[in-house]
């Protein structure tokens, strides 16, 4: 199957009506029962991600939520090139503010109407005469409606046959406020002068002189408000993927028959110019085809140091040209581009499933019948036991509304998003939540060397110069003979003379050794560049031990040669990151042990792994030895993350139990590892791992808690020790903790000294 043809069958839902974990499990459900599908829901994104067969389409899936209760319609894809503004340029609202704005206003009106009945149930020296018939004024619009978003919910699950959390919510409040009604117009409570005190624990009686209607109304008002801070805190955990989405250039100045011509980004084309000012952002990604500038990439990197980028030097769209006027052309735009394909990956990742939300949700599928066959059981139980039937409806009332499934439900998409969201910041990419659980237990990092750990980049590390020779004479000599080569020893030479500003002499009769080398005569003279195997006359015992040492190291000894006597010799390697070091150490002290995995040989090894102190080095290995090195690992009882930038490194990131690839490596390495870290750098690798624990304890604490109130709260609310409205307060509070305390995870900051 092609990829074209996998994306066709893939959709992304949005789903309207989606109230709790209950209603996610089930929209699941009913999806997952058509032929051929694979849907997760996600409650805190709201959306259903999908795979279909060839039989089916979008619509289908949407025809089946709706035959669920519930509505969806297809989600437009993350892009950095779509505006989301109106003709006045002010931000559309999305479906969700207008959500929020709606129950904020609800909440207001409820929190108003429901305080004086509150009060006055609480403190009986303030129940004057007929307070009641106030009380029922004030308190049957709550119910009626400020809690019809609970009472519709329920509405629509019960002619489906099934039930949700506003079932209880629904079923708990209507109880207290129906029974309220029967007391004031049938039983004693109606009368003139009535006035019955307060208790957060159940009192026995009949019940024919009691309201409950502060109950029904605080209830409704204390399930509103988590709802509305549930909700706030929802769309707060996804800012970081809409800041994200919405980091594009909105218009470019693209250069048309030698003419600049501002247009909407969306109009840009592959293979189109266009022109990036100092503080502009960079329309698109490209190539650099004129001038020359820094480049603030902070937004994809996570660094605050800007790039410096030239000619042929590539640019990402998003990114803000600090000075300098760059002309580049686009050789990607919309969803091909690197910051879409990020929030793709983020995006993919939030929608996923933790293995251990999978438990929540199953418990969470099977709660809500069994709380209500416990509210019954624990009514007719009080009933029973002549415990009377104030006590009785006290008791099953509380049972309903503190059951609520929603921190259950909401304690792993929460943190999920978040975690994700902040790494997207940091340029951390997850490539779905089951990595979360890949580092938990790893143990040993595995490092390739070679653009991981090092620069993958030659360059001049000494120049050391014969007797009776100059030193910067012979380096430009050198230099001079290697610009006409495209060899990158050849191009480091060149480099280490420009740095130093160096005057190169004009060549002659360039020649290049086929392997051996290269020369040029130079002001008469012949000037040969070679490798110490090809060098036309003998080392002298100097020369001959820079060359030894050199090569014991690792690095690459460049031999210059005027005519048949030795100039000197110009040391060449690849360079460790100035940073390695140092996150390596950080990587020891999470009780990570390093190993250095490299083809190169093993003096090379040796010394780079010395050099940012790495103790075991696997060295000479082919890519296919890298797997088996892996595997060596994994039988000593180990569990192995790979770090890797190559095409070399892919099967090994793949045979990983973490393959983390470097973002500044190959579409292949990146496409085999399960997290990306987009600069390059070893401390995001730190960082990234160091995320994701913190993302997963933070996910464990969520759960851990949301089971906990659950197993505490059932039985106090059973035995008639807790008031419904406190149970109301207590049941909103579990829901806003979990969500609060994954938003915590929006502080977490970079572990680099």
């Amino acid at each position: 199957m092609t990829r074209a043809a996998a994306a066709d069958r893939e959709v992304d839902l949005e789903l309207i009506g989606m109230t709790c974990a209950s209603c996610a499990n089930r929209i699941e459900r009913k999806l997952n029962k058509l032929d051929g599908v694979t849907a997760t829901v996600n409650y805190a994104t709201e959306q259903a991600h999908v795979e279909f067969a060839e039989a089916l389409t979008p619509d289908d899936l949407i025809e089946a939520v709706r035959s669920a209760g519930y509505d969806a319609q297809k989600v437009v894809p993350p892009s950095v090139t779509t505006d989301t503004s109106d003709a006045d340029g002010e931000p559309v609202a999305t479906r969700a503010e207008t959500e929020l704005a709606s129950l904020r206003q609800r909440l207001i009106v409820s929190a108003i109407l429901s305080l004086p009945v509150i009060v006055l149930a609480m403190v009986p020296a303030w129940q004057f005469t007929n307070w009641q018939w106030l009380s029922l004024t004030l308190a049957a619009p709550v119910v009626v409606w400020g809690a019809l978003p609970f009472h519709r919910a329920a509405f629509a699950s019960a002619r489906h046959g099934t039930t949700t959390m506003d079932t209880l919510v629904s079923v708990g409040t209507l109880a207290a406020f129906g029974w309220s009604i029967y007391a004031l117009f049938w039983g004693d409570a109606g009368v003139p002068g009535m006035t019955h005190g307060f208790d957060l624990i159940a009192s026995r009686g009949d019940g024919s002189s009691n309201i409950y209607l502060e109950a029904a109304a605080g209830v409704t008002t204390f399930l509103l408000a988590g709802r509305y801070f549930e909700k706030r805190s929802k769309l707060r955990a996804g800012d970081a993927l809409r800041a994200l989405a919405e980091v594009g250039a909105k218009d470019v100045t693209v250069l048309r028959a030698g003419r600049e011509v501002t247009i909407p980004i969306g109009e840009l084309a592959v293979g189109e110019r266009f022109v990036v000012r100092p503080g502009e952002k960079i329309a698109t990604d490209g190539v650099v085809v004129a001038g020359a500038s820094a480049v603030d990439q902070s937004m994809l990197t996570g660094e605050s140091m800007p790039v410096e980028v030239s000619v042929d030097d590539k640019v990402v769209g998003g990114t803000v040209n600090a000075h300098g006027r760059l002309e580049v052309e686009a050789n990607a735009v919309g969803a091909d581009t690197a910051l879409a394909q990020m929030a793709k990956m983020v995006a993919d990742a939030q929608a996923g499933k933790a293995q251990v939300q999978r438990l929540a949700d199953r418990i969470s599928a099977y709660f809500v019948p069994v709380v209500i066959a416990i509210a019954a059981g624990v009514l007719g139980f009080w009933l029973g036991v002549g415990g009377g039937l104030t006590l009785a409806m006290t008791a099953a009332v509380s049972v309903l509304v503190i059951a609520c499934p929603c921190a259950l439900g909401l304690a792993t998409p929460t943190a999920l998003m978040v975690g994700t969201g902040r790494g997207a910041q940091l340029g951390i990419l997850l490539k779905g939540p089951e990595v979360l659980e890949s580092t938990r237990a790893v143990d040993t990092v595995a490092l390739d060397k070679t653009g991981t750990v090092t620069t993958g980049e030659m360059t001049v590390h000494d120049v050391i110069a014969a007797d009776g020779v100059d030193a910067d004479d012979m380096l430009a000599r050198a230099a001079a003979v290697e610009e006409n080569s495209e060899h990158p020893i050849g191009r480091a030479v060149v480099d280490r003379a420009t740095v130093r500003g160096l005057d190169l002499p004009n060549t002659a009769d360039f020649r290049n050794l086929a392997g051996a080398g290269v020369t040029a005569v130079i002001d008469g003279l012949r000037v040969t560049v070679t490798g110490p195997r090809d060098v036309p006359v003998p080392l002298d015992d100097r020369m001959g031990q820079v060359v030894a040492e050199a090569s014991a190291r690792g690095a690459t000894p460049v031999v210059v040669t005027y005519l048949d006597s030795i100039a000197g010799v110009i040391v060449v390697a690849d360079t460790v990151k100035p940073t390695s070091a140092a996150a390596i150490a950080e990587l020891k002290r999470m009780g990570l042990r390093p190993v250095l995995l490299t083809g190169d040989n093993a003096g090379a090894a040796a010394h780079v792994a010395a050099q940012v102190g790495i103790d075991e080095v696997i060295a000479d290995v082919t890519p296919d030895g890298k797997v088996d090195a892996i595997a060596r690992l994994h039988a000593e009882g180990r569990v192995v993350a790979m770090v890797g930038d190559g095409v070399n490194d892919a099967a090994a990131l793949a045979s990983a139990d973490l393959g983390i690839a470097m973002g500044t490596g190959t579409d292949v390495a990146i496409e085999a590892g399960d997290l990306t870290v987009v600069s390059g750098d070893l401390w995001a690798v730190v960082d990234a791992i160091a995320l994701a624990r913190k993302t997963l304890g933070t996910i464990k604490g969520n759960l851990f808690w949301a089971f906990a109130y659950n197993v505490a709260a059932l039985p106090l609310a059973a035995a008639a020790l807790l008031n419904p409205m406190m149970a109301g307060l207590a049941m909103a509070f579990s829901s806003v903790f979990v969500v609060a305390n994954s938003l915590r995870l929006r502080g977490f900051r970079s572990r680099r000294q």
